[in-house]
Parts: C-alpha cells; sequence; structure tokens
C-alpha cells in the first residue's frame, strides 16, 4: 500500500482494500505498518503526534464494522495514543464479531537515519503475543521485531502458526545502488529464517513508494515486496517492489505438521541451557 498525506483518505482506501482482500476470499487481513500516514519517523517532530489515535479509536471502529460484515479478522498497526505524552506503535486484532481481540505493542524500537522511533513510541510492555482466530493461531510482530528470531520463537511457542509482521522498510536512495540488494535480500533471509526455525507460517506486509520528510529530503524508497512463506522457509506468494495490490496466499496447516515432523527443531531444543540468553552480551573468554 502506498500512503497519501491525509489519514482519513489512508483509511479509507485500507478499509477498500480489506473489503477486496475478504470478496477474494481472505480469512484474515493485514494491513502494512502505520497505514493511516507517510512514515512519519523520518524526522523528530512533537507536532506529528497529532496523527496518534486511542484503541479502540476511529480505525478500529471503521475496520472492526468490516470484519464483521465480512466475517474476516483484520490486524491492523495503529500510532497508539495510551495517554499524553505516551504512545505506541501496536497492532490491533480485530475479530470476525469487530471486536478488539487482541493488542501487540512493539518490542524493539529502532533509532536510525530516518528511523527515528525512539522519539515517538515508547517500547511494548505486552510481552509477546499469539491470538486465535477462526482459522489458525496467529502472531503479531512489527517491522524491526522482525530482525530477532527471540521475538518469533517466543511468539511461536505461544503456538502461533503464523507470523504476520506489518512492515515499513525501504532503501535511503543515495544506499540503493550499492546495498540495495544485499539490504532486500537479508529481509527476506531472515523472515524465512524464522519461519524455517520454528516451522510457521511468516508473512511480511510492506508498504510501498518514495517517502519524504520535506521537499529537499532524501526520503526514503518503500521496496514493497510483501510474501508469505511457509514452514520451510519457501516462499508461496509475493508482489512485485513496486505495486500496490492484495495478495491473496492459502495457509496449509497439514505443512506445519508435517515439517515439524521431519525437522523436529522444537523437540530438540536444549532448554536447560539457554539461560543466558536473557543477558545483553557475555564477556567471559
Amino acid at each position: 500500500m502506498a500512503m497519501t498525506p491525509d489519514p482519513d483518505d489512508n483509511l479509507a482506501r485500507a478499509a477498500g482494500l480489506v473489503e477486496r482482500a475478504a470478496r477474494d476470499g481472505a480469512k484474515v487481513i493485514c494491513l502494512p505498518e502505520l497505514f493511516r500516514s507517510p512514515y512519519f519517523c523520518q524526522r523528530e517532530d512533537v507536532a506529528l503526534f497529532d496523527l496518534a489515535e486511542p484503541v479502540p479509536g476511529p480505525s478500529t471502529e471503521a475496520l472492526g464494522k468490516i470484519a464483521k460484515s465480512r466475517q474476516v479478522t483484520v490486524v491492523a498497526s495503529l500510532f497508539e495514543r495510551r495517554a499524553a505524552g505516551l504512545c505506541h506503535n501496536s497492532v490491533v486484532v480485530l475479530d470476525v464479531e469487530g471486536r478488539i481481540a487482541g493488542l501487540y505493542r512493539k518490542m524493539h524500537i529502532p533509532d536510525d537515519p530516518g528511523y527515528y522511533e525512539k522519539f515517538y513510541f515508547t517500547p511494548g510492555d505486552l510481552g509477546f503475543k499469539a491470538f486465535d482466530t477462526p482459522v489458525g493461531r496467529i502472531g503479531t510482530l512489527i517491522c524491526w521485531d522482525q530482525w530477532y528470531p527471540e521475538a518469533a520463537r517466543l511468539t511461536a511457542l505461544q503456538g502461533a502458526e503464523i507470523l504476520f509482521y506489518p512492515t515499513a522498510i525501504g532503501w535511503h536512495p543515495h544506499e540503493k545502488d550499492v546495498f540495495g540488494a544485499s539490504q532486500h535480500d537479508a529481509w527476506r533471509t531472515i523472515q524465512r529464517a524464522h519461519a524455517i526455525a520454528n516451522g510457521v507460517y511468516v508473512a511480511a506486509v510492506n508498504r510501498i513508494g518514495l517517502e519524504k520528510s520535506a521537499e529537499d529530503a532524501a526520503g526514503i524508497e518503500f521496496w514493497g515486496g510483501t510474501f508469505l512463506c511457509d514452514p520451510f522457509g519457501v516462499v508461496v506468494a509475493q508482489v512485485g517492489p513496486a505495486s500496490e495490490d492484495v495478495l491473496i496466499a492459502e495457509v496449509n496447516r497439514a505443512r506445519i505438521e508435517d515439517v515439524r515432523r521431519n525437522w523436529p527443531f522444537l523437540r530438540d531444543r536444549r532448554i536447560d541451557a539457554y539461560g543466558r540468553i536473557t543477558e545483553r552480551f557475555t564477556d567471559e573468554a
């Protein structure tokens, strides 16, 4: 999805895409990260906190109506206003009755050139989450979370069969020629690795388009490439780098059983030996 400067327009267009996905047979529908606005974290500006909304709020109300009328589950990424001066980058799961069935707050908050999220978002305090839907149990993580194997593992250990990653990732235009191919390959590889290591499906849902924080800024070229991979990392469906589209793909839960029987990574985990995973770094030789 490409975003315009108008939050109401983005919500209306997102609602139309959700409707389209439902008509095409989707049962769980995921939108990109922070779909109601351009990616505002390219700069630090206190006025941009006005983009935040409460949960429940306008987005959950509009999308909840569609979820109920179409009997689908909607995964929506929002700039959550929890209290004055306290905001999160969050995902709301709306069930087939249009109700809020779950809330996840982004745990890993980046602070890089053009991605100044620590200025806007308080780190999540709900832990890693999985939620039941009529078609299976899903996990919701957000963008920067997708680089952390711990996040995927802890979500999968709660029974998630699909990990959804609403995403806003792209190239700094001046880096694209040199680093673009390797950056994009790393992004796909890490998520395919989560699928393989945990025996789950992974859906990465990205935005598209060149977005600038100012007319003279270089901006970020979001690379799209939304895809779904199966529990052995096979990409079963994807869209191109520059097309706004609805990607419909089928999840075969029997495939999870088959892969885990033959590649029993969860069985062979040495849970007695992982205590130091909670340390920042091991300084001992």
